[in-house]
């Protein structure tokens, strides 16, 4: 791990929904992107479906019978971009809502353009 933190980028309502979230979950979440601005990865950060390969990531946390996720990509060189924090709430199956996809797909976009104008040399 080195010791420069890299920046986390909220991108939409990324950082408003997660202050939603329980506060318990809020801390598991804050501790998971803590992690990736180190360069490492918490225990329930996994690939998200449907993106190649482990640049897009999903952390995972089941509080009172609830599921929420926050999704980021470390995609850009030293940037976290955080692209949806969001409650599940479908009970059938374990896949992310099309909804979702296609807004983590739009904010992952945005997130390249705002990369591209503010952090590529």
């Amino acid at each position: 791990m080195s010791n420069l933190l890299k920046p986390v980028e909220w991108v939409g309502s990324s950082l408003d929904d997660l202050e939603e979230f329980p506060e318990e979950v809020q801390q598991v979440m804050g501790y998971a992107l803590y992690l990736a601005q180190c360069g490492d990865k918490h225990d329930s950060a996994k690939p998200l479906k449907g993106f190649k390969g482990a640049g897009v990531l999903e952390i995972v946390e089941d509080f009172d019978s609830d599921t929420y996720r926050a999704v980021y990509t470390v995609k850009l060189a030293d940037i976290v971009y955080v692209l949806h924090a969001f409650q599940k709430k479908s009970k059938h199956g374990i896949s992310t809502p099309k909804q979702d996809i296609e807004l983590i797909e739009a904010r992952l976009k945005r997130a390249k353009e705002h990369y591209a104008q503010n952090y590529k040399k």
